[in-house]
Order: C-alpha cells, then sequence, then structure tokens
C-alpha cells in the first residue's frame, strides 16, 4: 500500500516513507456499491505484471513509468489539492494505482492529466488530507492528558483510504467512549486494539 502517514510509536512521533503492497480483498471498483468513483482510459488495457528476484524469491514491483504517475500524484495531491486527496495505493498484480479523493472536478482533472496512460482507479474517500492531519495533530496534542486519564495511545495515523485517523490503544474500550466524547461523536476516529510497541532486540 502506498501511503504517508504519522505514528506515535512509544511516544515519539514518527513520520513514515511511502510504502507498497497489493490491497487485499476482491475489487469493489466499478461495481455497484457505497464507494463511487472512475478509472482512467489506461485501465482499458491489460499489462502484464512485472517482478524481480530478491533473496531467492520472485516478488512483483512497481514499474517505473506507473511510480512517475503515483508520485506526481502524491505530490500534486498534498500540496495542491490537500482537502481533497486523502492517499494512494498500488495493485502490483494488477498494475494499477488506486487514488482515494473527496470527489472534486479540479482534482480529478488534474489526475487524468497526470495518468500517462497508466490505470488509475480512483475512488471515493469520506476525507481529505487537510482534515485528517488536523484531527491527526489534536489528538497528538492531547497525550499527556490521554495518559493522565490512564488512556495508553500507542499509535495515531491517518488513513491512506481517507476513512478516518487510526488510533491504536491498549485501553480499546475506553477510548471508544472517551474520545468521541471529548471531540465530538462526528470525528474521524478509527480505535484499534495495539499493545505496547517493543524495540527491536538483536541476536
Amino acid at each position: 500500500m502506498h501511503r504517508f502517514v504519522r505514528l506515535l510509536f512509544a511516544g515519539a512521533l514518527v513520520m513514515t516513507a511511502p510504502a507498497c503492497g497489493e490491497p487485499g480483498g476482491d475489487d469493489p471498483a466499478g461495481r455497484p456499491g457505497p464507494q463511487g468513483g472512475w478509472r482512467t482510459p489506461g485501465c482499458e488495457f491489460s499489462r502484464p505484471a512485472e517482478f524481480m528476484t530478491a533473496g531467492g524469491h520472485r516478488v512483483p514491483v512497481t514499474p517505473p513509468r506507473l511510480a512517475a504517475a503515483m508520485e506526481r500524484i502524491d505530490r500534486g495531491g498534498r500540496e495542491r489539492f490537500a482537502d481533497s486527496f486523502a492517499g494512494l495505493e498500488v495493485d502490483q498484480a494488477r498494475v494499477r494505482a488506486i487514488v482515494y479523493r473527496v470527489p472534486s472536478g479540479a482534482f480529478d482533472d488534474f489526475i487524468r492529466e497526470s495518468a500517462d496512460g497508466n490505470c488509475i482507479v480512483v475512488r471515493d474517500a469520506a476525507h481529505g488530507v487537510t482534515e485528517l492531519t488536523t484531527w491527526h495533530d489534536r489528538v497528538v496534542a492531547d497525550l499527556a492528558y490521554w495518559t493522565a486519564q490512564d488512556i495508553r495511545i500507542t499509535t495515531v495515523g491517518s488513513r491512506h483510504d481517507g476513512a478516518g485517523v487510526e488510533i491504536g490503544t491498549e485501553d480499546l474500550d475506553r477510548a471508544r467512549r472517551e474520545l468521541p466524547a471529548r471531540y465530538g461523536e462526528r470525528a474521524p476516529l478509527i480505535f484499534v486494539a495495539e499493545g505496547p510497541v517493543r524495540p527491536l532486540t538483536l541476536g
């Protein structure tokens, strides 16, 4: 999955670099359902997946042309369309990128211009980068408060699909009650059970 999230590990805020992977499950794009969207003309053509060998294993890779288009969309989305752009991911098996965005005619035009003949699947998102960053930073600013309330928040990260800000905590039931009470029921917070982060040991 191609994403840019900010995570909190053991009290330290860390900016992670974009990472790539394959989305799981069936592909809902193009079928009726709660998530609308569209595809670029490049999706009309099938392309063979590309691979490399690493450590004796054959692994899929993102073709350079698709990677360049993704970089353009990611950079432009964050710099020019942050109210719409939520994130993106790469589907290496199908040789395509998936962009999540709050519907915007201007950003959609930018995606078309940036696609360069690649297959770009565009899906609706509930929240853009600007909104999610605001909520993310608000939760991070309150970490000392939540620690004082004996709610241990382990990670904080914006979801690349725009669904919300994911809160990892050991105190799942209390967090589900008390964070919405502080931030409001409409706050786009997603709670997941997550234990304390333990440092890696060598040897």
